[in-house]
């Protein structure tokens, strides 16, 4: 009785492959990445911005996951802590998917609970988007936030695969 109800069993799963390979494919999900080159070419034009401005900073260029790719300090950056500075703020903008200043935004707008998120809440970073998807963030730390802004945001549109 046991081997007669084995044999069942076994029989059962020999069928299953067949019923799974009659169904269609999953489909697989393209995700965009941001590679060191791309990376360079958006450091390269915000050192450009930078330098016609007479603004010169710390940048930081980190992936979707907010881990960094690339971080530079031109000579003359008035922020010690720059680096650190462009690096969260770089993060945040990543992971939250828009720029830094909104989330300053928030807390300055009454939203006290934004300031538990553990990350850096200033102006001065902004997502980069490839394919139509956030794969990355450029941080800024110059000499204002408005300054940091305009550095940031030219360079993260101009992503060319």
């Amino acid at each position: 009785m046991f081997v007669k109800s084995l044999v069942l069993v076994l029989t059962g799963f020999s069928a299953l492959p067949a019923a799974l390979a009659a169904q269609s494919p999953p489909s697989i999900a393209h995700k965009a990445i941001l590679t060191f080159a791309i990376a360079q070419q958006v450091a390269a034009n915000a050192r450009q911005i930078a330098t016609d401005k007479g603004w010169p900073c710390a940048l930081a260029i980190v992936d979707d996951g907010g881990w960094p790719i690339l971080t530079t300090r031109m000579d003359g950056a008035p922020v010690v802590a720059g680096i650190e500075l462009a690096q969260g703020k770089a993060r945040t903008s990543a992971l939250f998917k828009r720029p830094s200043a909104d989330l300053e935004n928030a807390i300055n707008g009454g939203r006290q609970a934004a300031l538990s998120a553990g990350l850096l809440m200033m102006k001065g970073a902004q997502p980069i988007i490839l394919e139509g998807q956030v794969v990355g963030a450029i941080g800024i730390s110059a000499d204002t936030p408005a300054h940091d802004d305009e550095i940031a945001l030219a360079p993260a549109g101009s992503v060319q695969p």
